[in-house]
């Protein structure tokens, strides 16, 4: 089960740091990944990590603005969002799967969440 909380409506140039509660995908080694949709665009991987050794991934899009980790005694995996833009406007989903070729392509993710939207005004 994955439960996504943290969303909310941010001011640019401002942060948000998203939970997903990540039931039975962080005690062994999965990847977990942060996908987003904008509105009217398709689904685009923000940054995921591979529980099993913390190995993380970002997309050119956030990279130096977003930080993925883990708190395995919370079971939750945790993304924040450095000087947000207004297109990190998005629904954020949280997904998970045991094995893939390509962490932050959404389409190799079996397991979601349910999204949490984050607004960020100009």
């Amino acid at each position: 089960q994955l439960v996504e909380s943290g969303g909310g409506s941010v001011e640019a140039g401002g942060s948000v740091r998203l939970s997903c509660v990540a039931s039975g995908f962080t005690e062994s080694g999965n990847y977990v990944a942060w996908i987003r949709q904008a509105p009217a665009k398709g689904r685009e991987g923000a940054a995921g990590i591979y529980t099993g050794t913390d190995r993380t991934y970002y997309a050119d899009s956030v990279k130096g603005r977003v930080a993925i980790w883990q708190d395995n005694a919370k079971n939750t995996i945790y993304l924040q969002i450095n000087y947000l833009r207004p297109e990190d406007t998005a629904i954020y989903y949280c997904a998970a799967d045991l094995l893939l070729m390509r962490p932050l392509d959404p389409s190799e993710y079996e397991y979601w969440g349910q999204g949490t939207q984050v607004t960020v005004s100009s």
